[in-house]
């Protein structure tokens, strides 16, 4: 079963960049989907982004596309958001998320915070 780590998260002011990155342990990391969602204070659970088990697929919710770029590196067991041109809709708690082969996500990290200041 795999385990994983968040972070990278903190606090940043509007319009800056930050870079999460989510270590994995144990399982088969090179065999998982990948993905990013975030909780924001009083609100649901949402989907941020996803990188298919070889990097080939993203995807990213409407939010974030153009400013967040995920990224894998199956050699270090690593996954990475690229977090750019931040705004205080982006204050959340980040979770980094496994999905093993023809399963929903279903393994979770403990989740690292980021808070942007206006």
């Amino acid at each position: 079963q795999v385990q994983l780590v968040e972070s990278g998260g903190g606090l940043v002011p509007v319009g800056g960049s930050l870079r999460l990155s989510c270590a994995a342990s144990g399982g088969s990391f090179s065999t998982y989907a990948m993905g990013w969602f975030r909780r924001a204070p009083g609100k649901e659970r949402e989907f941020v982004a996803y990188i298919s088990w070889n990097g080939d697929t993203t995807s990213y919710a409407d939010s974030v596309k153009g400013r967040f770029t995920i990224s894998r590196n199956n050699a270090e067991n690593t996954v990475s958001l690229q977090m750019n041109s931040l705004t205080p809709e982006d204050t959340a708690v980040y979770y980094c998320a496994a999905a093993p082969p023809a399963r929903d996500f279903n393994i979770w990290g403990q989740g690292t915070q980021v808070t942007v200041s206006s």
